[in-house]
């Protein structure tokens, strides 16, 4: 790889297990993941006062921010899988981080607003699962 290229892989949802200091655990069985930054746009568009008739210029600000990761995978029996599914069945709001190689980590709460499990006869279960941010992340700079 060349320098500063990030392995996929190592985009990582962390999960918190709610103790104090809290500790994070990587989410196992993540095959592909994405991680999506966006902001609405709010359309501050106005004609000219002095020149109504000419052109006018679209314009914007940015309005609501959205924070989502998703992923797919191999479900993985395993001890934060079953905490995890807990917060899944519950409908709670948990601590996660949002490990971005190369970049940093986003933290803070998150909910589940989808999870679905599926296989065949033959293959491991699998399952994809969106996290929206459930408040204001906090963001810190990778070393």
């Amino acid at each position: 790889m060349a320098d500063g290229e990030q392995l996929g892989r190592t985009l990582l949802i962390k999960l918190g297990d709610g103790a104090s200091p809290e500790v994070f655990t990587n989410l196992c069985g993540l095959k592909d993941r994405s991680f999506d930054l966006s902001a609405n746009t709010v359309d501050t568009t106005k004609p000219s006062c002095t020149n109504p008739g000419g052109p006018v210029q679209k314009t914007s600000r940015p309005g609501i921010t959205s924070r989502t990761f998703s992923g797919s995978g191999t479900f993985v029996s395993s001890a934060i899988m079953k905490t995890f599914m807990v917060h899944v069945n519950d409908a709670t709001v948990f601590n996660a981080q949002v490990v971005v190689p190369g970049l940093g980590t986003y933290a803070g709460s998150f909910m589940v607003s989808s999870f679905t499990l599926d296989g065949d006869m033959e293959n491991d279960l699998q399952f994809n699962g969106t996290f929206e941010a459930a408040g204001a992340l906090t963001f810190t700079a990778e070393a």
